[in-house]
């Protein structure tokens, strides 16, 4: 038996597991494939809550708690391990390609900075004068100095062998169900074996609602298609994140570009389309002129864990013993560090850092 069993060794199970073991707990992962092979290792790795919030709210809370967690938090992966992770705090820019476009990123500004936040608006020559390849029909943009970016691949390599040297173990295999005595949920049966513990999580990501016995209902977790291409260049073209009403561009400094990312409800199909890669590169033209040089390296997709009103699922499960960290949909890699540590405290029997009521599972009726 172990302390802790964790269904998922996406970026959310592997973080679990690492903080659980930092907590003297004893962490059984199980996975039905590679550690981080799902979403994880798709995402491009914004580390950008002011970047992508339209209003204020808990999720803008726990996302800014998060980031401001990211930069002790590879250190202490990159110090453990000796991997590498390419954390950088680049700053990021939302561009603007018309008036009334930009009037929708004053208002962004005028409220981040009532709260506090760093932001700025600046016109189409102040915004080239920071990012040279952007396009000469930026009309404006929003300047986040604080947003930073990850590279996931890397990170997940990090947090895997973290795992590993903390003596978390991986067990690989489907979940069947989960069992349940009595009124608990004592762990898994894991293709005819039965792994028990103490307390269960489900960090499955876009499949939490496929795992059997968690009760996830399909419509409040579900896969949501997202498609990515990456491009080469001499020298990166830009330094900041930067996005449009279309999409972004994540720049790393070896001079590959990441464009993403599409939105599509399209259950768990992966493949990557002919469309969905004409909106990418569309929209990386538009923003960069310059890319329409640059060679295509790859193309993926990821599912990421779409929740029914874009707030995670965080806490209790349908009876105790099971808690959840599923439905981070876009923000899965910002708030892996918080998320880990939300969890770890409830499964030590300890009183969150954070107000865990706007993201409580039962806001939702379970299946």
């Amino acid at each position: 038996m172990s302390d802790v069993l964790v269904i998922g060794a996406g970026i959310m199970g592997t973080s679990i597991a690492v903080e659980l073991a930092r907590a003297g707990q004893s962490v059984t992962v199980v996975e039905r494939a590679v550690p981080g092979a799902e979403a994880s290792s798709a995402a491009a790795g914004m580390l950008a809550p002011q970047l992508e919030s339209h209003h204020a709210g808990p999720l803008l809370d726990l996302c800014l708690v998060s980031r401001n967690l990211y930069r002790d938090w590879v250190l202490t992966l990159e110090t453990a391990t000796g991997v590498e992770t390419s954390f950088s705090c680049c700053g990021s820019m939302r561009v603007a390609f018309s008036d009334a476009e930009a009037g929708d990123l004053r208002r962004t500004v005028e409220w981040q900075k009532a709260a506090g936040l760093k932001a700025e608006l600046l016109d189409g020559r102040a915004a080239r004068a920071l990012e040279p390849g952007l396009t000469a029909q930026a009309w404006a943009a929003t300047h986040f100095p604080d947003d930073c970016q990850v590279d996931t691949r890397k990170l997940m390599r990090a947090l895997s062998m973290a795992a590993g040297r903390a003596q978390v173990a991986f067990h690989t295999g489907a979940v069947h169900e989960l069992i349940i005595e009595g009124d608990r949920v004592i762990g898994a049966n894991v293709a005819g074996e039965r792994l028990l513990a103490k307390t269960t999580v489900l960090a499955a990501g876009a499949w939490s609602s496929l795992v059997p016995g968690a009760r996830v209902n399909a419509r409040t977790v579900k896969p949501m298609r997202g498609q990515m291409v990456e491009l080469q260049t001499r020298l990166p073209i830009c330094q900041r994140l930067l996005v449009s009403r279309k999409g972004y561009l994540v720049p790393r400094a070896d001079g590959r570009l990441i464009a993403g990312s599409t939105m599509e409800d399209v259950g768990f199909d992966k493949q990557v389309t002919a469309g969905g890669l004409q909106g990418l590169l569309s929209m990386a033209l538009e923003l960069c002129p310059e890319l329409a040089k640059a060679p295509v390296n790859a193309t993926w997709a990821g599912l990421r864990p779409w929740s029914e009103d874009g707030l995670p699922l965080l806490g209790e499960g349908h009876v105790p013993g099971l808690l959840l960290a599923t439905g981070h949909f876009r923000n899965g890699i910002l708030l892996a560090p918080i998320t880990a540590r939300l969890i770890t405290s409830l499964a030590c029997g300890q009183t969150p850092e954070v107000n865990l009521a706007p993201f409580r599972p039962n806001r939702f009726s379970f299946s």
